[in-house]
Protein backbone atom coordinates (compact mmCIF):
# COMPACT_ATOMS: atom_id res chain seq x y z
CA UNK A 1 0.00 0.00 0.00
CA UNK A 2 0.84 3.30 -0.73
CA UNK A 3 0.12 7.22 -0.47
CA UNK A 4 -0.92 8.86 -4.00
CA UNK A 5 -0.97 12.50 -4.65
CA UNK A 6 -3.55 12.81 -8.33
CA UNK A 7 -3.78 16.12 -9.77
CA UNK A 8 -7.25 17.56 -10.06
CA UNK A 9 -6.94 20.36 -12.91
CA UNK A 10 -8.02 23.41 -10.89
CA UNK A 11 -9.04 21.50 -7.47
CA UNK A 12 -6.46 20.39 -5.35
CA UNK A 13 -4.44 16.66 -5.75
CA UNK A 14 -6.92 13.52 -4.71
CA UNK A 15 -4.87 12.07 -1.52
CA UNK A 16 -5.50 8.18 -2.34
CA UNK A 17 -4.74 5.50 -0.13
CA UNK A 18 -3.32 2.67 -3.01
CA UNK A 19 -2.82 -0.82 -3.08
CA UNK A 20 -0.96 -2.89 -6.42
CA UNK A 21 -1.20 -6.03 -6.91
CA UNK A 22 -0.63 -8.79 -9.46
CA UNK A 23 -2.75 -9.96 -11.98
CA UNK A 24 -1.83 -13.18 -14.29
CA UNK A 25 1.50 -10.70 -16.03
CA UNK A 26 0.31 -7.76 -15.41
CA UNK A 27 0.55 -5.28 -12.30
CA UNK A 28 -2.58 -3.04 -11.36
CA UNK A 29 -3.53 -0.86 -8.77
CA UNK A 30 -7.12 0.09 -6.92
CA UNK A 31 -7.79 3.10 -4.84
CA UNK A 32 -8.51 1.83 -0.96
CA UNK A 33 -9.84 5.33 0.29
CA UNK A 34 -10.13 8.59 -0.42
CA UNK A 35 -7.77 10.49 2.10
CA UNK A 36 -7.98 14.35 0.50
CA UNK A 37 -10.02 15.49 3.80
CA UNK A 38 -6.93 14.25 6.11
CA UNK A 39 -4.80 17.12 7.76
CA UNK A 40 -1.61 16.77 6.41
CA UNK A 41 0.40 15.86 9.84
CA UNK A 42 -2.41 12.52 10.17
CA UNK A 43 -1.34 11.98 5.63
CA UNK A 44 2.35 12.03 6.62
CA UNK A 45 1.99 9.91 9.69
CA UNK A 46 0.62 7.51 7.97
CA UNK A 47 3.02 7.11 5.35
CA UNK A 48 5.49 6.92 7.71
CA UNK A 49 3.68 3.74 9.16
CA UNK A 50 3.50 2.45 5.49
CA UNK A 51 7.52 2.84 5.25
CA UNK A 52 7.50 0.55 8.25
CA UNK A 53 9.40 3.60 10.16
CA UNK A 54 8.58 4.49 14.06
CA UNK A 55 5.73 6.69 14.72
CA UNK A 56 5.54 8.11 18.05
CA UNK A 57 5.57 11.50 19.92
CA UNK A 58 7.90 12.67 23.15
CA UNK A 59 6.38 11.82 26.80
CA UNK A 60 3.34 9.66 27.35
CA UNK A 61 1.27 7.82 24.34
CA UNK A 62 -2.21 9.12 25.72
CA UNK A 63 -3.90 11.70 27.18
CA UNK A 64 -6.78 11.45 29.60
CA UNK A 65 -9.11 14.39 28.79
CA UNK A 66 -12.12 13.91 31.08
CA UNK A 67 -13.24 11.30 33.23
CA UNK A 68 -17.06 11.25 35.03
CA UNK A 69 -18.34 8.50 36.82
CA UNK A 70 -20.15 5.66 35.81
CA UNK A 71 -20.53 2.51 37.74
CA UNK A 72 -23.06 3.58 39.58
CA UNK A 73 -25.30 5.26 36.74
CA UNK A 74 -24.70 1.56 35.04
CA UNK A 75 -26.03 0.12 38.00
CA UNK A 76 -29.18 1.84 38.51
CA UNK A 77 -30.18 2.72 35.18
CA UNK A 78 -29.24 -1.19 34.37
CA UNK A 79 -32.40 -2.21 37.06
CA UNK A 80 -34.46 0.41 35.70
CA UNK A 81 -34.36 -1.44 32.01
CA UNK A 82 -33.96 -4.58 33.53
CA UNK A 83 -37.37 -4.31 35.21
CA UNK A 84 -38.71 -2.44 32.63
CA UNK A 85 -39.77 0.46 34.88
CA UNK A 86 -38.93 2.70 31.73
CA UNK A 87 -41.66 0.41 29.59
CA UNK A 88 -44.19 1.43 32.65
CA UNK A 89 -43.64 4.58 32.62
CA UNK A 90 -44.57 4.78 28.74
CA UNK A 91 -44.40 2.34 26.33
CA UNK A 92 -42.48 4.60 23.61
CA UNK A 93 -39.44 6.40 24.01
CA UNK A 94 -39.88 10.07 24.66
CA UNK A 95 -38.19 13.17 25.83
CA UNK A 96 -40.48 13.16 28.87
CA UNK A 97 -39.66 9.56 29.69
CA UNK A 98 -36.42 10.22 29.62
CA UNK A 99 -36.82 12.92 32.03
CA UNK A 100 -38.60 11.04 34.03
CA UNK A 101 -36.20 7.67 34.16
CA UNK A 102 -33.41 10.53 35.04
CA UNK A 103 -35.11 12.06 37.82
CA UNK A 104 -35.60 8.49 39.52
CA UNK A 105 -32.09 7.50 38.75
CA UNK A 106 -30.79 10.77 40.44
CA UNK A 107 -33.09 10.38 43.14
CA UNK A 108 -31.65 7.08 44.13
CA UNK A 109 -27.83 8.02 43.62
CA UNK A 110 -27.95 11.23 45.03
CA UNK A 111 -30.87 13.00 46.09
CA UNK A 112 -31.09 17.24 45.32
CA UNK A 113 -33.63 19.66 43.98
CA UNK A 114 -34.12 19.90 40.16
CA UNK A 115 -31.82 22.87 39.68
CA UNK A 116 -29.29 20.56 40.92
CA UNK A 117 -30.27 17.55 38.82
CA UNK A 118 -30.38 19.81 35.84
CA UNK A 119 -26.90 21.10 36.33
CA UNK A 120 -25.61 17.32 37.01
CA UNK A 121 -27.16 16.49 33.72
CA UNK A 122 -25.22 19.06 31.93
CA UNK A 123 -22.64 18.31 33.39
CA UNK A 124 -22.09 21.47 35.34
CA UNK A 125 -21.72 20.12 38.93
CA UNK A 126 -22.07 16.33 39.92
CA UNK A 127 -20.73 15.08 36.99
CA UNK A 128 -21.54 11.57 35.85
CA UNK A 129 -22.14 9.96 32.65
CA UNK A 130 -26.23 9.84 33.24
CA UNK A 131 -27.25 13.14 31.19
CA UNK A 132 -25.08 11.54 28.07
CA UNK A 133 -26.92 7.92 28.32
CA UNK A 134 -30.07 9.32 28.21
CA UNK A 135 -29.46 12.44 26.20
CA UNK A 136 -30.35 15.01 28.20
CA UNK A 137 -26.72 16.64 28.81
CA UNK A 138 -29.13 20.21 27.41
CA UNK A 139 -31.83 19.05 29.84
CA UNK A 140 -32.99 22.75 31.78
CA UNK A 141 -34.82 22.96 34.97
CA UNK A 142 -38.43 23.69 33.61
CA UNK A 143 -38.11 20.91 31.38
CA UNK A 144 -38.03 18.68 34.33
CA UNK A 145 -40.65 20.30 35.99
CA UNK A 146 -42.21 19.88 32.95
CA UNK A 147 -41.78 16.23 32.48
CA UNK A 148 -43.32 15.83 36.30
CA UNK A 149 -46.82 17.03 35.37
CA UNK A 150 -46.35 14.66 32.75
CA UNK A 151 -45.19 11.67 34.89
CA UNK A 152 -48.21 12.30 37.23
CA UNK A 153 -50.60 12.70 34.15
CA UNK A 154 -49.68 8.61 34.10
CA UNK A 155 -49.68 7.70 37.83
CA UNK A 156 -52.92 5.69 37.69
CA UNK A 157 -52.01 3.41 34.70
CA UNK A 158 -48.41 2.80 36.26
CA UNK A 159 -49.62 1.94 39.55
CA UNK A 160 -52.39 -0.22 37.70
CA UNK A 161 -49.21 -1.87 35.46
CA UNK A 162 -47.22 -2.32 39.00
CA UNK A 163 -50.47 -3.73 40.79
CA UNK A 164 -51.10 -6.27 37.33
CA UNK A 165 -47.14 -7.63 38.21
CA UNK A 166 -47.17 -7.75 41.57
CA UNK A 167 -51.38 -8.62 43.24
CA UNK A 168 -53.33 -11.39 42.81
CA UNK A 169 -56.98 -12.21 43.89
CA UNK A 170 -56.71 -13.28 47.27
CA UNK A 171 -53.61 -11.50 47.77
CA UNK A 172 -52.35 -10.08 50.62
CA UNK A 173 -51.76 -5.71 50.28
CA UNK A 174 -50.08 -3.60 53.21
CA UNK A 175 -51.08 -0.52 54.08
CA UNK A 176 -49.40 2.28 55.99
CA UNK A 177 -49.74 5.99 55.98
CA UNK A 178 -46.76 8.59 56.94
CA UNK A 179 -46.56 12.21 57.06
CA UNK A 180 -43.44 14.67 56.29
CA UNK A 181 -42.74 18.45 56.87
CA UNK A 182 -43.00 20.98 54.42
CA UNK A 183 -41.16 24.09 53.63
CA UNK A 184 -43.22 27.29 53.13
CA UNK A 185 -46.83 28.05 53.48
CA UNK A 186 -48.29 28.32 49.60
CA UNK A 187 -49.20 24.71 49.05
CA UNK A 188 -52.57 23.97 49.88
CA UNK A 189 -52.07 20.60 50.88
CA UNK A 190 -49.63 21.94 53.19
CA UNK A 191 -51.44 21.75 57.12
CA UNK A 192 -50.42 21.94 60.53
CA UNK A 193 -51.24 18.27 61.68
CA UNK A 194 -49.31 15.63 63.34
CA UNK A 195 -46.05 15.96 63.00
CA UNK A 196 -43.66 12.61 62.74
CA UNK A 197 -40.71 13.92 62.32
CA UNK A 198 -41.06 16.04 65.43
CA UNK A 199 -41.55 19.11 63.61
CA UNK A 200 -44.96 20.73 65.24
CA UNK A 201 -43.63 24.55 63.72
CA UNK A 202 -43.68 23.14 60.30
CA UNK A 203 -47.14 22.11 57.83
CA UNK A 204 -47.27 18.88 57.16
CA UNK A 205 -48.33 16.46 53.62
CA UNK A 206 -49.20 13.11 54.75
CA UNK A 207 -49.28 10.12 52.19
CA UNK A 208 -50.41 6.74 51.88
CA UNK A 209 -48.13 3.90 50.60
CA UNK A 210 -49.70 0.48 49.35
CA UNK A 211 -47.33 -2.12 48.98
CA UNK A 212 -47.51 -5.97 48.10
CA UNK A 213 -47.06 -8.34 50.72
CA UNK A 214 -43.36 -8.22 50.76
CA UNK A 215 -43.21 -4.52 51.11
CA UNK A 216 -43.06 -3.84 47.42
CA UNK A 217 -44.25 -0.44 46.59
CA UNK A 218 -47.15 -0.32 44.01
CA UNK A 219 -49.20 2.72 44.77
CA UNK A 220 -49.36 6.21 46.19
CA UNK A 221 -51.54 9.06 47.77
CA UNK A 222 -50.48 12.20 48.78
CA UNK A 223 -53.65 14.01 51.29
CA UNK A 224 -53.77 17.19 53.07
CA UNK A 225 -51.41 17.77 56.20
CA UNK A 226 -54.52 17.67 58.66
CA UNK A 227 -55.68 14.23 57.18
CA UNK A 228 -56.95 11.69 59.88
CA UNK A 229 -54.89 8.26 59.31
CA UNK A 230 -58.20 6.44 59.53
CA UNK A 231 -59.83 9.18 55.82
CA UNK A 232 -57.51 7.82 53.94
CA UNK A 233 -58.39 3.97 53.99
CA UNK A 234 -61.51 4.28 51.41
CA UNK A 235 -58.71 5.93 48.77
CA UNK A 236 -56.90 2.71 48.67
CA UNK A 237 -59.80 0.36 48.94
CA UNK A 238 -61.17 2.01 45.99
CA UNK A 239 -57.60 2.17 44.09
CA UNK A 240 -57.54 -1.82 44.86
CA UNK A 241 -61.45 -2.94 43.68
CA UNK A 242 -61.56 -0.15 40.97
CA UNK A 243 -58.40 0.72 39.50
CA UNK A 244 -56.88 -2.39 40.04
CA UNK A 245 -59.63 -4.46 39.57
CA UNK A 246 -59.03 -7.07 42.72
CA UNK A 247 -62.10 -8.13 44.04
CA UNK A 248 -60.85 -10.53 47.00
CA UNK A 249 -58.32 -8.61 48.93
CA UNK A 250 -56.55 -8.88 52.42
CA UNK A 251 -55.64 -5.29 53.59
CA UNK A 252 -53.28 -5.08 56.62
CA UNK A 253 -53.23 -2.14 58.29
CA UNK A 254 -52.16 -0.51 61.92
CA UNK A 255 -54.47 -0.01 64.88
CA UNK A 256 -54.64 3.65 64.15
CA UNK A 257 -55.81 3.39 60.81
CA UNK A 258 -58.08 0.46 60.90
CA UNK A 259 -60.57 1.40 63.83
CA UNK A 260 -63.50 0.11 64.61
CA UNK A 261 -65.44 3.38 62.81
CA UNK A 262 -63.41 2.82 59.66
CA UNK A 263 -63.88 -0.70 59.17
CA UNK A 264 -67.57 0.02 59.49
CA UNK A 265 -67.41 2.65 56.87
CA UNK A 266 -65.26 1.29 54.11
CA UNK A 267 -64.25 -2.66 54.70
CA UNK A 268 -67.47 -4.47 56.53
CA UNK A 269 -70.04 -3.58 54.15
CA UNK A 270 -67.58 -4.36 50.49
CA UNK A 271 -68.01 -7.83 50.07
CA UNK A 272 -64.66 -9.88 48.88
CA UNK A 273 -62.32 -7.25 51.34
CA UNK A 274 -61.19 -9.10 54.44
CA UNK A 275 -58.93 -7.19 56.32
CA UNK A 276 -56.03 -7.45 59.27
CA UNK A 277 -55.59 -5.35 62.02
CA UNK A 278 -54.81 -4.37 65.90
CA UNK A 279 -56.43 -3.62 69.16
CA UNK A 280 -55.68 -0.28 71.02
CA UNK A 281 -54.82 -0.33 74.30
CA UNK A 282 -57.95 0.65 76.13
CA UNK A 283 -59.91 -2.35 73.80
CA UNK A 284 -57.36 -4.89 75.10
CA UNK A 285 -57.83 -3.55 79.38
CA UNK A 286 -61.55 -3.79 78.21
CA UNK A 287 -61.28 -7.71 77.62
CA UNK A 288 -59.33 -8.21 80.48
CA UNK A 289 -62.15 -6.01 82.52
CA UNK A 290 -64.84 -8.18 81.29
CA UNK A 291 -62.72 -11.76 81.26
CA UNK A 292 -62.77 -12.66 77.87
CA UNK A 293 -58.88 -12.12 77.66
CA UNK A 294 -57.60 -14.38 80.84
CA UNK A 295 -53.74 -13.46 81.74
CA UNK A 296 -53.43 -17.01 82.55
CA UNK A 297 -53.64 -17.97 78.77
CA UNK A 298 -49.83 -17.12 78.55
CA UNK A 299 -48.51 -18.94 81.66
CA UNK A 300 -47.67 -21.87 78.86
CA UNK A 301 -47.77 -20.33 75.20
CA UNK A 302 -47.53 -16.90 73.91
CA UNK A 303 -50.90 -16.84 71.39
CA UNK A 304 -53.90 -17.69 71.88
CA UNK A 305 -57.01 -16.91 69.50
CA UNK A 306 -60.09 -15.63 71.61
CA UNK A 307 -64.01 -15.27 70.43
CA UNK A 308 -65.98 -12.09 72.47
CA UNK A 309 -69.33 -10.49 71.57
CA UNK A 310 -68.06 -7.01 71.63
CA UNK A 311 -65.79 -7.96 68.17
CA UNK A 312 -68.71 -10.48 66.19
CA UNK A 313 -67.92 -11.44 63.04
CA UNK A 314 -63.85 -11.40 64.06
CA UNK A 315 -61.19 -13.60 65.26
CA UNK A 316 -59.26 -12.34 68.21
CA UNK A 317 -55.36 -13.56 67.94
CA UNK A 318 -53.96 -12.03 71.29
CA UNK A 319 -50.25 -12.34 71.84
CA UNK A 320 -47.69 -11.83 74.51
CA UNK A 321 -44.13 -11.23 73.89
CA UNK A 322 -41.70 -11.09 77.14
CA UNK A 323 -38.94 -9.09 75.43
CA UNK A 324 -41.50 -6.64 74.35
CA UNK A 325 -43.06 -6.04 78.47
CA UNK A 326 -39.36 -5.89 79.14
CA UNK A 327 -38.71 -2.83 76.85
CA UNK A 328 -42.24 -1.15 77.47
CA UNK A 329 -41.53 -1.26 81.41
CA UNK A 330 -38.15 0.22 81.15
CA UNK A 331 -39.48 2.84 79.10
CA UNK A 332 -42.06 3.98 81.21
CA UNK A 333 -39.78 3.73 84.11
CA UNK A 334 -37.15 6.06 82.93
CA UNK A 335 -40.44 8.43 81.71
CA UNK A 336 -41.74 8.39 85.07
CA UNK A 337 -38.33 9.19 86.38
CA UNK A 338 -37.91 11.92 84.46
CA UNK A 339 -41.23 13.21 84.17
CA UNK A 340 -40.58 13.28 88.62
CA UNK A 341 -37.31 15.42 87.63
CA UNK A 342 -39.11 18.21 85.97
CA UNK A 343 -42.03 17.83 88.52
CA UNK A 344 -39.70 18.68 91.49
CA UNK A 345 -38.45 21.52 90.05
CA UNK A 346 -41.78 23.23 89.75
CA UNK A 347 -42.58 22.36 92.93
CA UNK A 348 -39.07 24.08 94.63
CA UNK A 349 -40.05 26.84 92.66
CA UNK A 350 -43.14 27.20 94.54
CA UNK A 351 -41.06 27.02 97.70
CA UNK A 352 -37.90 29.73 96.75
CA UNK A 353 -37.56 32.74 98.80
CA UNK A 354 -37.29 35.36 96.09
CA UNK A 355 -39.75 35.27 93.32
CA UNK A 356 -41.58 31.84 94.45
CA UNK A 357 -43.54 30.60 91.27
CA UNK A 358 -47.46 31.07 92.49
CA UNK A 359 -50.96 31.68 91.11
CA UNK A 360 -52.44 28.29 90.28
CA UNK A 361 -53.09 29.18 86.64
CA UNK A 362 -48.89 29.95 86.36
CA UNK A 363 -48.89 26.59 88.23
CA UNK A 364 -50.60 24.36 86.21
CA UNK A 365 -49.26 26.11 82.77
CA UNK A 366 -45.80 24.72 83.71
CA UNK A 367 -47.34 21.64 84.90
CA UNK A 368 -48.87 21.40 81.61
CA UNK A 369 -45.82 22.15 79.56
CA UNK A 370 -44.09 18.76 81.33
CA UNK A 371 -46.65 16.18 80.88
CA UNK A 372 -47.31 17.52 77.05
CA UNK A 373 -43.83 16.91 76.87
CA UNK A 374 -43.35 13.42 78.32
CA UNK A 375 -46.91 12.29 78.03
CA UNK A 376 -47.15 11.39 81.35
CA UNK A 377 -50.34 12.94 82.81
CA UNK A 378 -52.38 9.64 83.30
CA UNK A 379 -49.49 8.09 85.75
CA UNK A 380 -49.81 11.22 88.21
CA UNK A 381 -51.90 12.34 90.87
CA UNK A 382 -51.49 15.89 91.04
CA UNK A 383 -52.23 18.84 94.00
CA UNK A 384 -52.22 22.38 92.94
CA UNK A 385 -53.15 25.39 95.23
CA UNK A 386 -52.00 28.84 94.85
CA UNK A 387 -48.89 28.87 96.67
CA UNK A 388 -48.06 24.80 97.00
CA UNK A 389 -47.72 21.89 93.96
CA UNK A 390 -47.01 18.36 94.97
CA UNK A 391 -47.64 14.97 92.70
CA UNK A 392 -47.45 11.26 93.52
CA UNK A 393 -47.65 8.47 90.90
CA UNK A 394 -50.53 6.51 90.50
CA UNK A 395 -49.24 3.57 91.41
CA UNK A 396 -52.49 1.51 90.84
CA UNK A 397 -52.92 2.85 87.57
CA UNK A 398 -48.99 2.07 86.80
CA UNK A 399 -49.88 -1.65 87.84
CA UNK A 400 -52.54 -1.77 85.60
CA UNK A 401 -50.93 -0.95 82.67
CA UNK A 402 -47.75 -2.76 83.56
CA UNK A 403 -50.12 -6.28 83.90
CA UNK A 404 -50.49 -5.62 80.04
CA UNK A 405 -46.87 -5.05 79.35
CA UNK A 406 -45.76 -6.92 75.91
CA UNK A 407 -49.83 -8.08 75.08
CA UNK A 408 -51.57 -7.20 72.14
CA UNK A 409 -54.46 -8.75 70.25
CA UNK A 410 -54.92 -8.71 66.37
CA UNK A 411 -58.12 -8.43 65.04
CA UNK A 412 -59.36 -10.08 61.76
CA UNK A 413 -61.98 -11.13 59.37
CA UNK A 414 -60.25 -13.65 57.78
CA UNK A 415 -61.88 -17.10 58.64
CA UNK A 416 -59.97 -19.44 60.73
CA UNK A 417 -60.28 -22.36 57.81
CA UNK A 418 -58.34 -19.45 55.21
CA UNK A 419 -56.05 -18.04 57.44
CA UNK A 420 -54.52 -20.16 60.95
CA UNK A 421 -53.82 -17.90 63.72
CA UNK A 422 -50.38 -18.17 63.56
CA UNK A 423 -50.41 -16.62 59.93
CA UNK A 424 -52.75 -14.07 61.19
CA UNK A 425 -49.84 -12.93 63.15
CA UNK A 426 -47.22 -13.14 60.85
CA UNK A 427 -48.99 -10.75 57.80
CA UNK A 428 -49.51 -8.18 60.53
CA UNK A 429 -46.07 -7.90 61.51
CA UNK A 430 -44.99 -7.86 57.90
CA UNK A 431 -46.35 -4.12 58.46
CA UNK A 432 -42.67 -3.40 59.29
CA UNK A 433 -41.79 -3.44 55.47
CA UNK A 434 -44.07 -0.55 55.23
CA UNK A 435 -42.08 0.99 58.01
CA UNK A 436 -38.81 0.54 56.37
CA UNK A 437 -39.81 1.58 53.19
CA UNK A 438 -40.95 5.17 54.82
CA UNK A 439 -37.74 4.82 56.84
CA UNK A 440 -35.77 5.04 53.28
CA UNK A 441 -38.09 7.18 51.66
CA UNK A 442 -38.19 10.34 54.40
CA UNK A 443 -34.33 9.52 55.71
CA UNK A 444 -31.72 7.00 54.55
CA UNK A 445 -31.37 6.93 50.78
CA UNK A 446 -34.04 8.72 48.57
CA UNK A 447 -35.05 12.02 51.28
CA UNK A 448 -38.81 12.99 50.33
CA UNK A 449 -38.19 15.72 52.78
CA UNK A 450 -37.98 18.85 53.30
CA UNK A 451 -41.01 19.49 50.33
CA UNK A 452 -40.42 22.82 48.55
CA UNK A 453 -42.81 22.40 46.03
CA UNK A 454 -45.76 25.21 45.81
CA UNK A 455 -47.68 23.86 44.10
CA UNK A 456 -49.81 20.72 44.73
CA UNK A 457 -49.46 18.43 41.94
CA UNK A 458 -46.16 19.23 41.82
CA UNK A 459 -45.94 17.64 45.53
CA UNK A 460 -47.83 14.60 44.34
CA UNK A 461 -45.20 14.24 41.52
CA UNK A 462 -42.37 14.46 43.75
CA UNK A 463 -43.81 11.59 46.61
CA UNK A 464 -44.47 9.64 43.07
CA UNK A 465 -40.95 10.06 41.65
CA UNK A 466 -39.78 9.09 45.41
CA UNK A 467 -42.10 5.91 45.32
CA UNK A 468 -40.74 4.74 42.00
CA UNK A 469 -37.37 5.16 43.22
CA UNK A 470 -38.09 3.07 45.93
CA UNK A 471 -39.12 0.60 43.79
CA UNK A 472 -35.78 0.25 41.98
CA UNK A 473 -34.07 0.35 45.27
CA UNK A 474 -36.30 -1.92 46.63
CA UNK A 475 -35.41 -4.56 43.93
CA UNK A 476 -31.78 -3.26 43.93
CA UNK A 477 -31.44 -4.26 47.73
CA UNK A 478 -32.66 -7.75 47.14
CA UNK A 479 -29.75 -8.55 44.80
CA UNK A 480 -27.05 -7.19 46.20
CA UNK A 481 -27.79 -8.53 49.84
CA UNK A 482 -24.85 -11.02 50.31
CA UNK A 483 -22.43 -7.58 49.68
CA UNK A 484 -24.89 -5.45 51.86
CA UNK A 485 -25.66 -5.67 55.93
CA UNK A 486 -28.88 -6.70 54.75
CA UNK A 487 -30.26 -10.32 55.33
CA UNK A 488 -30.08 -12.41 52.07
CA UNK A 489 -30.79 -16.03 54.00
CA UNK A 490 -34.58 -15.20 55.15
CA UNK A 491 -35.60 -18.81 55.68
CA UNK A 492 -32.58 -19.70 57.87
CA UNK A 493 -33.66 -16.61 59.94
CA UNK A 494 -37.27 -17.45 60.62
CA UNK A 495 -36.13 -21.33 61.39
CA UNK A 496 -34.58 -19.76 64.16
CA UNK A 497 -37.59 -17.97 66.27
CA UNK A 498 -39.28 -20.20 68.45
CA UNK A 499 -43.05 -18.45 68.14
CA UNK A 500 -43.63 -16.18 65.07
CA UNK A 501 -44.36 -14.06 68.23
CA UNK A 502 -40.90 -14.20 69.02
CA UNK A 503 -38.62 -10.95 68.12
CA UNK A 504 -36.96 -11.07 64.60
CA UNK A 505 -33.59 -13.02 64.15
CA UNK A 506 -30.96 -12.38 61.54
CA UNK A 507 -30.06 -15.48 60.21
CA UNK A 508 -25.81 -16.90 60.84
CA UNK A 509 -24.69 -15.79 57.48
CA UNK A 510 -26.23 -11.85 58.17
CA UNK A 511 -24.46 -12.36 62.20
CA UNK A 512 -21.41 -13.62 60.88
CA UNK A 513 -21.58 -10.25 58.21
CA UNK A 514 -22.18 -8.10 61.22
CA UNK A 515 -19.61 -9.05 62.91
CA UNK A 516 -16.61 -9.51 60.46
CA UNK A 517 -17.57 -6.47 57.85
CA UNK A 518 -16.49 -9.18 55.74
CA UNK A 519 -18.64 -11.39 53.23
CA UNK A 520 -18.30 -15.24 52.93
CA UNK A 521 -16.23 -13.58 49.37
CA UNK A 522 -13.78 -11.76 51.81
CA UNK A 523 -14.43 -8.50 50.40
CA UNK A 524 -15.77 -6.11 52.89
CA UNK A 525 -19.72 -5.76 53.62
CA UNK A 526 -21.62 -2.45 52.58
CA UNK A 527 -24.48 0.00 52.94
CA UNK A 528 -26.48 0.83 50.16
CA UNK A 529 -25.19 4.14 49.73
CA UNK A 530 -21.28 3.07 50.27
CA UNK A 531 -21.60 0.09 47.30
CA UNK A 532 -22.98 3.35 45.47
CA UNK A 533 -20.34 5.47 45.92
CA UNK A 534 -17.26 2.43 45.33
CA UNK A 535 -19.41 1.57 41.93
CA UNK A 536 -18.85 5.06 40.89
CA UNK A 537 -15.34 5.08 40.95
CA UNK A 538 -15.80 2.89 38.01
CA UNK A 539 -15.24 5.62 35.75
CA UNK A 540 -15.87 6.79 31.93
CA UNK A 541 -12.35 8.24 30.55
CA UNK A 542 -12.33 10.22 27.21
CA UNK A 543 -8.65 8.90 25.87
CA UNK A 544 -7.17 10.75 23.20
CA UNK A 545 -3.79 9.18 21.67
CA UNK A 546 -0.91 11.37 21.15
CA UNK A 547 -0.72 10.55 17.13
CA UNK A 548 -2.06 12.76 14.82
CA UNK A 549 -3.51 9.55 12.91
CA UNK A 550 -5.79 8.14 15.68
CA UNK A 551 -9.21 9.55 17.19
CA UNK A 552 -10.14 9.99 20.86
CA UNK A 553 -12.14 7.27 22.41
CA UNK A 554 -13.81 6.32 25.63
CA UNK A 555 -12.47 3.77 28.16
CA UNK A 556 -14.55 2.28 31.15
CA UNK A 557 -12.34 1.40 34.18
CA UNK A 558 -11.91 -2.16 34.63
CA UNK A 559 -14.04 -2.73 37.84
CA UNK A 560 -12.75 -4.76 40.75
CA UNK A 561 -13.90 -7.81 41.66
CA UNK A 562 -16.00 -6.68 44.35
CA UNK A 563 -17.83 -4.50 41.61
CA UNK A 564 -17.94 -6.98 38.95
CA UNK A 565 -19.44 -8.89 41.76
CA UNK A 566 -22.13 -6.14 41.99
CA UNK A 567 -22.81 -5.78 38.36
CA UNK A 568 -23.29 -9.77 37.99
CA UNK A 569 -25.69 -9.59 41.24
CA UNK A 570 -27.96 -6.46 39.23
CA UNK A 571 -27.59 -8.56 36.22
CA UNK A 572 -26.18 -5.39 34.30
CA UNK A 573 -23.22 -4.08 32.62
CA UNK A 574 -20.76 -1.89 33.00
CA UNK A 575 -20.51 -0.85 29.37
CA UNK A 576 -23.73 0.92 28.44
Amino acid sequence: MYVAVVPNRNSPPAILLREGYREGRHVKTRTLANLSDWPAARIDALKRVLRDETVGVAGPAFAIERTRPHGHIAAVLGMVRRLQLDTVIAARRSAERDRVVALIVARVIEPGSKLATARALRGETLTSTLGELLGLDAVTEDELYEAMDWLLERQAPIEGQLAKRHLREGTLALYDVTSTYFEGRTCPLARFGHSRDGKRHKRQIVFGLLTDSEGRPLAVEVFEGNTADPKTVGNAVQKLRERFGITQVVLVGDRGMLTTARLRADLQTMPGIEWITALRAPQIQQLVQSGALQLGLFDERDLAEITTPAYPGERLVACRNPLLADDRRRKREELLQATERELAKIAAATQRAKRPLHGKTAIALRVGRVLGRFKMKKHFQLTITDTTFAYQRDRQRIAREGALDGIYVIRTSVPAETLPSVEVVRHYKQLSTVERAFRSIKTVDLKVRPIHHRLAERVRAHVLLCMLAYYVEWHMRRALAPLLFDDEDKPAAAALRSSVVAPAQRSPKAERKAHTKRTDDDVPVHSFQTLLDDLATVAKNRVRPQIAIAAAFDLITTPTALQQRAFDLLQVSPRM
